[in-house]
């Protein structure tokens, strides 16, 4: 999935207001009638539900605008260059070459212009005065922007699953909503974000986001979730998938994940969270991590299903909660 970009935009130039004077047979000393130029076009991004990636702006280096025609005589306007419309998936963060943000659209069919187009410059007929009756001047048109863009895709999803290579994320997002990821009994089979949209009935759904699993180290650049840490932080909730088979120590898994997430950004671990142990079918002796006031720890099996009803009517009862 890719989810940086760096594009350049251009709007369109304002066309140049003409410098014309009337003249029609029979008619004595026509007076100035030079047209405006036409605006350049906007440079404008719209969200859009429909995608999940920016891979269409990643192999295209330049975005231009249409430029505003010049203006004519007998008081034509110039024609007005064509908007530039860009889609971009929700969660697209717009930065400028300085990385000063200057969007985030997050909503469907959001509308905001990165680049305004110039302004058509005005024709002669405008600045006919009593004591100058025939100006020969009329405006240049604006020239446009001309700016580098980076565009950064925060994944906004309900629920983020978080947890350790192999410990069985893409299994359970498989088996809970519509998602198809691949799925293999060895480490970073996830290579890139998954999403999956989990249907509890006809009135109630969400989104589950999957990303590479997390080793210790991630928020340094180890593994490859590191790469994708920041999609978690749009999530409402957290479900920590944690590995129960064999001798697997569950509590210090989970401190682990959690010190990788707070190393990634301040306050990040503290988002409401859930925890799953899963491969229940493999455990081999009684977890060590336990539920609290703070947390509710599900014992589940995503391969053979077990507890899933259960955790899908947990993550309705608390999805509706954080909506509220």
């Amino acid at each position: 999935m890719i989810d940086r970009a760096r594009i350049r935009i251009v709007s369109g130039n304002g066309g140049a207001g003409s410098v014309s004077f009337r003249r029609e047979k029979y008619v004595d000393k026509g007076g100035p009638d030079g047209g405006d130029g036409g605006k350049g076009g906007h440079v404008i991004f719209i969200g859009n539900k429909n995608i999940n990636t920016l891979n269409d702006l990643r192999w295209r280096k330049t975005f231009e605008a249409e430029n505003g025609e010049h203006g004519h005589g007998a008081k034509c306007h110039g024609k007005d260059g064509k908007d530039l419309v860009i889609q971009v998936p929700l969660g697209t963060l717009i930065y400028d070459e300085n990385d000063k943000q200057l969007f985030d659209i997050n909503t469907d069919g959001q509308r905001e212009i990165v680049a305004k187009g110039g302004r058509g410059g005005l024709g002669n007929q405008h600045f006919a005065t009593a004591t100058r009756q025939t100006p020969r001047y009329a405006q240049p048109g604006e020239p446009g922007v001309d700016m580098e863009i980076k565009l950064e895709l925060k994944i906004i999803a309900d629920v983020g699953l978080v947890g350790e290579p192999n410990a069985g994320k893409s299994t359970l997002l498989s088996r809970v909503s519509n998602a198809k990821p691949k799925i293999a009994d060895y480490p970073f089979t996830t290579l890139t974000p998954n999403l999956g949209l989990v249907r509890i009935d006809d009135t109630f759904s969400f989104v589950m986001a999957d990303i590479p699993g997390l080793i210790e180290g991630a928020h340094e650049g180890k593994g490859l979730g590191h790469e994708f840490l920041r999609h978690v932080e749009r999530t409402r909730l957290l479900l920590y998938v944690i590995d129960q088979s064999g001798d697997n120590d569950t509590a210090a898994t989970f401190k682990a994940l959690k010190k990788e997430l707070e190393a990634h950004k301040k306050g990040l671990s503290e988002k409401p969270t859930l925890v799953v142990l899963n491969k229940e079918d493999m455990a081999e002796k009684k977890p060590t991590l336990k539920s609290t006031k703070k947390r509710t720890v599900m014992s589940i099996s995503a391969l053979t299903g077990t507890g899933l009803k259960e955790l899908r009517y947990k993550l309705k009862e608390m999805l509706s909660d954080l909506r509220d």
